[in-house]
Formats: C-alpha cells, sequence, structure tokens
C-alpha cells in the first residue's frame, strides 16, 4: 500500500513546516511486532539504572534545546510563547518528577509464618513492567503531552509507541530523537505518525497491554469498547469545567483567575472554565469586567511574547466555535464582548451570559475562547445545574467563606475541584484526570508509572527458615 502524505501547517502563518509520510497498516503492524519483541526479550530490557541515566540525560538535552522546543511547539499548535515557556519548564521538570519517583518503586515484604502452613517460607513483592504500551495524543500541549505519554512508559521499562496529533507532531519527532541522543534503543519508543483507522488498529491489537489516550470522549470510549481481554486503558476526554461564585468571592483577584481559566491556548484545554455559575446580582458587574479583563488581552502571532491568544488548531475548529457563539445569542443569550472570527485562524476572546441550556454552549466542549456567565438564586441551585452534564473532570469555587467554600466542593460532581483558582490549574505530581464521560484512570507522572507496572509475589521456601 502507497504512503499517504501528512502536510503540517502552522495555524497562524498558514506557512507550511513539514511533509512526511503516514504509515500504512502492514508498517503499523511491524511496529507492534518490534515494540513486543523489545519487550519480551529479557536482553533488551533496560535496567533501573540506565533507565535513570537516559532519562537524566533527556531532561538535560531538552532544558538546552529548550528554546528551539518553545519555538516549534508555539509555531505548529498556536500556543502563545509565553504559555509554551511554561509547558517546556513543565515537561523538563516531569521528566525529572519520573526520575525521582523511578528510585523510589519497589516491592514489599509479605509477612509468612504468620500460621503453621505459611512456616518456612519468605515472600516479597517485585514491580514489573506491564508490556507495549500505546499512547494517543491530543495536538493542545505538544512538548507536555509527549512527555506525559512517553516517560512513564519507558521509566517503567515498557516499549512505548506515541501516536501523535496529526496537527502538531513535529515536537514528538522531535522529543523522540533526544530519547535517542540520550541512549534510548529504537525498539523502546517509536512514532506513528497514522490516520484514524491505523490508530485504531495500534489501541484494539492485543499485542498493546496498555492503552493510553488523550482526545474526545466519543472516540475514547469507542477503543475503550473495542481493546483486546487485559489491556489495560487509561482515558482523559474533556468536560465544561463549572465555576461557581459566591457572593462573597474576591472578584478583583477572582476576574484574572477566570480570563485565565478561560482563554488560555485560546480556551483549547480539556479543563478550560467555560461555565460561570454567578449571583444573579453580581452577574452585570462580573460580566463587564471579564470583558474589560479579555479586551487587554493581544490576540494574535503564537511566536511573539506580547500575545495572550493564538489561533484555533483548525479553521473548522474556529468555524464551529463561531457557530456555537451564533447559537447562543440567536437562543436569547447575551454577547458582552467578542464573538468574532479575526485574521490568521484567531478568535476574539468572548463573554456572553445566560446562553439558553439546551444550546451546545451550555451543554457540550466549545474548545475555543468563550467564557459563558449565568445566574443563579441560591448555591444549591448553582451546585444543581453545574452537575446537570455527564462530565466530571476539574471545577473551581471563588469564595472568602470557608463553610460555603466547602459545601460546593463537597457536592460538585468533578474529580478536582480548585477553591479561589482557574479550572486549569495543575502540577505535574498531582493526580489529574477526569470521572464518567471526562475520563478513566488517573495521570500524574508517579500515578502513570505506577500503573504501567504490575506486582510479582515471590514465594520462597527454605528448611532454614523457621517452621
Amino acid at each position: 500500500m502507497e504512503n499517504q502524505q501528512l502536510i503540517i501547517q502552522a495555524p497562524y502563518s498558514g506557512r507550511v513546516l513539514s511533509e512526511h509520510p503516514l504509515q500504512t497498516p502492514e508498517e503499523i503492524d511491524q511496529m507492534l511486532d518490534r515494540a513486543r519483541r523489545f519487550f519480551s526479550d529479557p536482553k533488551s530490557r533496560l535496567p533501573k539504572h540506565k533507565r535513570i541515566d537516559i532519562l537524566q540525560k533527556t531532561a538535560s538535552l531538552l532544558e538546552n534545546q529548550k528554546e528551539d522546543f518553545i519555538r516549534l511547539a508555539a509555531e505548529e499548535g498556536g500556543k502563545p510563547y509565553t504559555d509554551t515557556l511554561v509547558e517546556a519548564d513543565r515537561a523538563i521538570n516531569s521528566i525529572r518528577l519520573a526520575v525521582a519517583h523511578l528510585m523510589e518503586m519497589r516491592g514489599e515484604e509479605v509477612p509468612m509464618g504468620l500460621t503453621q502452613p505459611s512456616g518456612q517460607r519468605w515472600a516479597f513483592t517485585t514491580r514489573e513492567p506491564i508490556g507495549p504500551v500505546v499512547s494517543i495524543s491530543a495536538f493542545n500541549h505538544p512538548i507536555n503531552l509527549t512527555v506525559h505519554q512517553t516517560i512513564p512508559a519507558i521509566a517503567a521499562g515498557c516499549p512505548v509507541i506515541l501516536k501523535p496529533a496529526l496537527t502538531t507532531p513535529l515536537t514528538a519527532l522531535a522529543f523522540h530523537r533526544l530519547l535517542a541522543e540520550a541512549g534510548l534503543p529504537e525498539d523502546a519508543c517509536q512514532i506513528a505518525l497514522c490516520n484514524n483507522d491505523a490508530a485504531e488498529q495500534l489501541a484494539i491489537d492485543p499485542r498493546t497491554a496498555y492503552l493510553s489516550f488523550i482526545g474526545s470522549a466519543r472516540v475514547g470510549w469507542h477503543l475503550h469498547a473495542h481493546v483486546a481481554p487485559g489491556t489495560r486503558v487509561a482515558l482523559e476526554h474533556g468536560g465544561v469545567a463549572p465555576v461557581i461564585v459566591d457572593r462573597s468571592a474576591d472578584l478583583p483577584s477572582m476576574i484574572p483567575a477566570l480570563c485565565k481559566g478561560g482563554f488560555y491556548h485560546a480556551g483549547q484545554v480539556c479543563v478550560s472554565t467555560q461555565r460561570v455559575y454567578v449571583h444573579k446580582s453580581m452577574l452585570s458587574e462580573i460580566t463587564d469586567m471579564l470583558c474589560q479583563q479579555a479586551e487587554k488581552i493581544v490576540v494574535g502571532d503564537p511566536l511573539s511574547e506580547a500575545t495572550g491568544i493564538g489561533p484555533l488548531i483548525t479553521e473548522a475548529a474556529r468555524e464551529r466555535v463561531h457557530q456555537w457563539v451564533q447559537e447562543a445569542v440567536t437562543g436569547g443569550g447575551k454577547l458582552h464582548c467578542g464573538g468574532r472570527m479575526l485574521n490568521n485562524g484567531c478568535y476574539e476572546a468572548t463573554v456572553i451570559s445566560n446562553a439558553p441550556e439546551s444550546c451546545k454552549l451550555s451543554r457540550e466542549e466549545i474548545f475555543g475562547p468563550v467564557i459563558s456567565v449565568y445566574g443563579y438564586d441560591d448555591m444549591d441551585e448553582a451546585i444543581h445545574r453545574a452537575n446537570d452534564l455527564p462530565y466530571a473532570f476539574q471545577a473551581a469555587v471563588f469564595s472568602r467563606d470557608v463553610d460555603q467554600a466547602l459545601h460546593a466542593a463537597s457536592r460538585l460532581n468533578a474529580a478536582a475541584v480548585m477553591i479561589n483558582d482557574h479550572t486549569a490549574f495543575r502540577v505535574d505530581w498531582m493526580p489529574f484526570g477526569g470521572r464518567s464521560v471526562s475520563g478513566l484512570g488517573i495521570g500524574g507522572m508517579a500515578q502513570a508509572m505506577e500503573e504501567l507496572s504490575q506486582n510479582k509475589l515471590i514465594v520462597f521456601k527454605s528448611p532454614a527458615l523457621p517452621a
């Protein structure tokens, strides 16, 4: 079968950055074979000290080439330079977190001799790699997601095949070269540039021991339903991250946080602030303050350090965002600011109030720079409305009343609740993952490494031990 050609274009300038052949189903099958052989051959397995050395070298190489990675990721993905700088630093730190956890990973002794039949035995567990890993990634954090979906596998001793988003594969390919330079064997990490059918082939093949998927709920749950028996699965989808604002909230500090949560990377984040519930008496004041803040944000070239919002990843994504905004306004929502498509694939930071509950903006993840504000009469009503969707990822509560904040946090249907901070807050050592439609399993470097290894119990019988 002839290879199709992938053309990678910068979403802001439209410049063609590179062209690469897409792998055929036969080539995908060969990648799976290489991963399985690498895992099955005891001579291929890297001892812990070699994995530590490779990861430490990788972190240093990424640190030394950080500027190149920032500019590459910002151009191919459209995330503003200053935000991509933070992403690169996170990625470097994440590799070092993996090294630290690898040094701590261990089995434990299982007590024997507690009963007469268990005498003359010594038992302990060891940690073993689970097997070949397939990681299917998203476009929105090309440096950090590449790290999070390869490094835990490498640290745990698993060969990994990474399928990056086809809109942002160049960062993954560049990172793959770093791994090779750091001494990682070729078959320990492979990059699959392939279409959706071939990606599904990777995911559901019985040679795949673990599937890590970041993307839409529709695709993630479809793959989950079709993986081979015994394949472990981690899914990270999205949500419509709700925020509840109590009347005691400190508005001057809250408004920048809401804008950060809603407009960071043009809202193309799985925990981007989308629905904000405020007391009806505060709705006008808060929408005015949000617009004042939003209008200060520079929208434009992601390579400029002044830019706060870059382009959406594709023209189709931008058109969909605009359609949803128009639907919300036509249905009775009030447009306070934004709502326009700009040049070079960009979209204005947008604030809408009281969009109808039936419109897509109120029910689905927009993945665009749009904050929708809704008025409520009492806190329990706000909690009920925030919970009235199947998503459960990150949420936020703004309040100076500890009791009210804890009341809301304990009742919100969310895997994590930020109090007096935006919904997109994350550090790489905290557990991170959605529930219900929003995902399955918990991310984070240490958490993923534990998932990618398994216990083996060894029981040693000896007459030299007490009976």
